[in-house]
């Protein structure tokens, strides 16, 4: 019979032996991303480049390259420039949407709901020129990045087809994929994802969601994440509201194989934030964002302006992803050149706590504190 001091070291290292098997697991997991700490830097197309992944990169984080919005010509540039000034891996970002047949009526009607902002700013609808699309992950992307064969390929709403998933992973490059609810993550795992982003309603940008339109089906980060996490044999990623080291250790104990941060990179001196959206991170009503259907025509958490607030945050009026864009850019670019963001998509997450005017390096370096934590 043990005496109590006995029974108190025995518990002492059953606790320590659960703890190191834990740490074991997570370091078994993480290592898939392929870098020291597991922190994948949040693409985030419109506001970053090369850059931005690089500096993340430099501090032991996986920096990403958003992708779906660059011209083939553009893309082959960026891959270029990362494999020039960095051996580390990188996350590559596409979308894998299916491109809308344009609609005149729902164009017209979006145009309609848009005039008086038109009138007020002396546009004329016909003379608008289209702006920069969202392509979808295709063949003729692949060709380009097979002379790259990035180590990891993630995606937005869900998985391109299975050929050429299938054609990505015989380079060895692993796949992760965004998922808002429990049922988008075993469909990602059942169809062949190595990772999974839990990406939680506070997250900024676009929503990952793709198996339903329903806003009723999301949940908070640290709702989703355990249920997911519970669910899948895959590595899970969280995302949404993780904006410090405090967080990033949270996301960890609820079993996060590594996280995924963007906001707290937006007011680095590597991100492309226009004066205009860094004013706003740094203002006090920074906090207040809402998800939003105006800018694309699906669902994205920004900050709130005046055409969040006037017609939306969520109108029935928009034209399919990403047709929205092109009628609302006019109008930005309008507004921005008088100096408003009145018509800008402000994307932020909910948590800008996080948000620091430093150089990416240093703030993974900071956030990678997190992980001593656990």
């Amino acid at each position: 019979m043990l005496s109590l001091t006995q029974e108190i070291n025995v518990s002492f290292i059953e606790i320590v032996w659960e703890k190191a098997n834990y740490k074991g697991a997570y370091m078994d997991k993480h290592e898939f991303l392929d870098v020291e700490h597991p922190i994948i830097q949040a693409p985030m197309a419109g506001v970053q480049d090369s850059k931005l992944a690089l500096a993340a990169s430099a501090a032991g984080a996986l920096g990403s390259l958003p992708c779906a919005m660059l011209s083939h010509e553009a893309l082959k540039k960026e891959l270029e420039v990362l494999k020039s000034q960095s051996t580390n891996p990188f996350n590559i970002n596409f979308f894998c949407h299916t491109p809308p047949i344009p609609y005149k009526d729902a164009e017209n009607n979006w145009r309609k709901a848009l005039q008086p902002f038109f009138n007020e700013f002396g546009i004329d609808p016909n003379d608008i020129p289209d702006g920069p699309s969202r392509e979808p992950f295709s063949h003729d992307i692949a060709d380009i990045l097979e002379g790259f064969k990035p180590t990891i390929i993630s995606f937005h709403f869900g998985l391109p087809a299975k050929d050429l998933l299938q054609r990505v992973k015989g380079w060895g490059t692993k796949i992760i994929s965004s998922a808002t609810t429990i049922e988008e993550a075993l469909w990602l795992e059942a169809n062949g994802a190595d990772g999974i982003i839990a990406q939680g309603l506070e997250a900024g940008g676009h929503r990952g969601m793709f198996l339903s339109k329903d806003l009723n089906t999301q949940m908070g980060t640290f709702a989703l994440l355990p249920q997911i996490v519970k669910r899948v044999n895959v590595p899970v990623i969280a995302a949404g509201g993780i904006a410090d080291e405090h967080g990033v250790a949270s996301a960890l104990e609820l079993g996060a194989s590594a996280v995924q941060i963007g906001t707290a990179y937006l007011l680095c001196n590597e991100a492309n934030v226009t004066p205009l959206h860094r004013t706003a991170l740094k203002s006090d009503t920074a906090h207040q964002t809402a998800i939003t259907n105006v800018f694309s025509g699906r669902p994205a958490r920004g900050i709130i302006n005046r055409v969040i607030s006037e017609l939306g945050p969520i109108s029935t009026q928009t034209p399919e992803f990403p047709l929205a864009s092109t009628a609302i850019s006019a109008l930005r670019s309008k507004a921005e050149a008088e100096g408003s963001s009145d018509f800008s998509p402000l994307w932020s997450g909910q948590n800008t706590s996080g948000c620091k005017e430093i150089s990416a390096t240093e703030l993974t370096k900071q956030l990678a504190s997190g992980v001593k934590r656990i």
